[in-house]
C-alpha cells in the first residue's frame, strides 16, 4: 500500500523531513525488534536508550548519529568451532537499529554495564532558537498638555 501525501504539503514549506519520517515509519513498521531496547525520559531535555545487547563486547558494538539518525549496530566476531553448545538460547547475531532523533538532539555519552548498552541523549537547542523575552521600551513621561483657549474666546 504506498500514500501519497503530497496533497498535504502544497501549501506548506519545509515539511519535506515529516513526509520522510512518515514515510520510515510506515517501511519499519514490521521490522523485528532485536535487540529489545527502551528509552527512558530521565529529566526536561535528556533521555537513556538502553539496549539489551547480552554477548557483545564494546569492540562489536558501533554508534553513530548523522543526519537527525541515531544508528546502533553490533557484529560478534566468527565462532570458528570453539564453542559447541548444547543448548544457545542467547542471540548473538549481527544487528543494526535506527531511531531518529528530533532536532537538536546529540548523543551525550555511551556505556555497556552488564549485557546493557545505555545512549545517553540531550536536547541541545541553540540560543538563536530558544524563546526569548522581548522588553517593551517606553518614552519618558510627558507632561498632558493643557490647551489654552483663543483671547477671543475669552473675552465672551
Amino acid at each position: 500500500m504506498t500514500v501519497d501525501f503530497q496533497p498535504l504539503f502544497r501549501s506548506a514549506i519545509g515539511f519535506d523531513r515529516m513526509a520522510r519520517l512518515l514515510d520510515t515509519a510506515r517501511t519499519t513498521a514490521d521490522v523485528p525488534s532485536y535487540p529489545p531496547y527502551n528509552i527512558e525520559k530521565t529529566g526536561e531535555d535528556t533521555y537513556v536508550l538502553t539496549m539489551a545487547v547480552a554477548g557483545f563486547a564494546s569492540d562489536d558494538l558501533d554508534i553513530s548519529a548523522q543526519d537527525n539518525t541515531l544508528v546502533i549496530s553490533g557484529r560478534l566476531p566468527e565462532d570458528k568451532g570453539q564453542h559447541r553448545y548444547l543448548h544457545r538460547g542467547i542471540a548473538g547475531r549481527a544487528f543494526e537499529r535506527r531511531f531518529v532523533l528530533a532536532d537538536h538532539m546529540t548523543v551525550s555519552g555511551a556505556e555497556l554495564v552488564n549485557g546493557l548498552l545505555h545512549v545517553s541523549l540531550r536536547r541541545v537547542v541553540p540560543e538563536a532558537l530558544k524563546p526569548r523575552r522581548i522588553q517593551i521600551a517606553s518614552a519618558a513621561p510627558q507632561a498632558p498638555r493643557v490647551l489654552e483657549a483663543e483671547p477671543a474666546q475669552q473675552a465672551a
